[in-house]
């Protein structure tokens, strides 16, 4: 019989248990496709009493998750264990150091120590797989590095943080405001308790930097992303976009522009028509753009127990087949150090909303200042408050340069007529 492949598994929760069913309930399969049957034979979590729905007790188990790096009856190991430091990275690098292949779904470890580790994976001629850390069970890494490996990549974007698009759908679906949706996502298990990570676009950020490396043959530069999260998205704001033919998401967005790498997450317009309007729910989609394949979609649940167990078990069955190549596409030594792209002379259209004084001369004030940098309007909305005396201003504008419409908002800030932070807001157009 051929050998199986041992795995030590890190971590168990939602993933890791679910990465047990998977190997338990499709067994037969999984080894017909590996060439050699898969299995765990030790494992470490940081409760070892709680009841996970599963037979642990024909495991090892290991106190310490740092500790499966160095068993001769792993040849695996699979992080599952979370976070860009600590536990998780002390066993990322072990495991390397020992020569075994490691298996992660941790996009905050990759984004911060990804090149490090993809170094010491190719001196090692051992294999660091991660399709789980971005979009769950969607299999985009695969689809990037080697479905499109023939491509040169212009753009890549997408929905990559399943509680955003959560969040904002219902507000759309069900008109709620925004800290009622993410409230109760919160007491549903869709959001942490600390919701930051994800609402304020780190998350989304982190697999964005991990994308824009495998896209463009770069080297990821998670610091270089400009990240700005939902926290100001209101109700009216959904309403208004919807009014104009638009839905609201948060978009993370790379490309590569003469040279230089532009990274940005953000609450975007989105056509209804384009495909990533259609994702709604905790859905997540990419869109990848190659030169001889065009657009192609990549759509399914970005997150969860099964989707991303999926991905995992995906991974193992591709080192057992003994399919490696490098982490990121090609060795790291070829990777580009691609500076940041400067966004100043960024063309795009913009929706903007201001809350203003309702009297008399605000509006020819405020886009005088508009004109004043060279920035025209397409379409313009304005609603009275009668309770507060203030009005809701809100303008789409024709195609812009970045540095106009910041420098419009900047000479608006200042005028006694604005009473509230002005929000913009990108608009998707390709």
């Amino acid at each position: 019989m051929t050998t199986p492949l041992r795995i030590g598994l890190a971590g168990l929760g939602n993933v890791g248990a679910g990465v047990v069913k998977v190997l338990d309930d499709n067994a037969d399969l999984i080894a017909r496709r590996a060439g050699r049957p898969i299995t765990i034979t030790a494992i470490s979590a940081r409760d070892r009493n709680r009841d996970r729905g599963i037979d642990l007790s024909r495991f090892e188990w290991v106190d310490d998750a740092t500790e499966l790096a160095g068993r001769d009856d792993v040849d695996v190991v699979v992080e599952l264990i979370g976070g860009s430091d600590g536990p998780a990275l002390t066993l990322a690098r072990r495991t390397l150091a020992a020569g075994k292949a490691l298996v992660t779904a941790n996009k905050a470890l990759l984004a911060h120590h990804g090149l490090a580790l993809a170094e010491q994976a190719e001196f090692q001629q051992v294999a660091l797989r991660y399709e789980a850390a971005v979009a769950g069970g969607i299999p985009v890494i695969k689809g990037i590095s080697e479905g499109m490996a023939a491509n040169r990549l212009s753009r890549v974007y997408g929905l990559l943080n399943g509680t955003c698009n959560y969040i904002l759908s219902r507000m759309e679906a069900e008109r709620l405001p925004f800290t009622q949706v993410l409230a109760e996502a919160q007491a549903a298990g869709y959001a942490e308790a600390d919701p930051s990570f994800d609402i304020d676009g780190i998350d989304t950020a982190h697999k964005l930097a991990i994308l824009a490396a495998l896209a463009f043959g770069a080297r990821i530069d998670f610091a270089a992303v400009a990240t700005h999260g939902i926290r100001a998205v209101e109700l009216a704001d959904i309403d208004q976009a919807q009014a104009l033919g638009f839905r609201i998401k948060l978009v993370g967005l790379a490309e590569e522009q003469d040279g230089a790498l532009f990274q940005r997450v953000h609450p975007a317009l989105v056509p209804l028509d384009h495909p990533l309007a259609a994702a709604s729910g905790a859905l997540n989609a990419v869109v990848a753009e190659g030169d001889f394949v065009g657009r192609l979609l990549f759509q399914g649940r970005g997150a969860g127990e099964g989707p991303t167990a999926s991905a995992v078990v995906a991974d193992i069955i591709d080192i057992a087949r003994g399919t490696s190549g490098h982490p990121f596409g090609m060795p790291v030594a070829a990777l580009a150090a691609l500076p940041p792209a400067d966004t100043a002379g960024r063309q795009s259209r913009y929706y903007l909303r201001l809350t203003v004084a309702d009297r008399p001369g605000v509006l020819a004030e405020l886009t005088a200042a508009l004109r004043d940098h060279g920035v025209s309007i397409e379409s313009l909305i304005q609603r009275g408050h009668a309770a507060s005396g203030d009005a809701m201003l809100v303008m789409v504008t024709h195609m812009a340069q970045e540095a106009q419409v910041l420098a419009s908002l900047a000479q608006m800030s200042l005028s006694a007529s604005v009473t509230g932070a002005p929000v913009m807001m990108h608009i998707l157009d390709f």
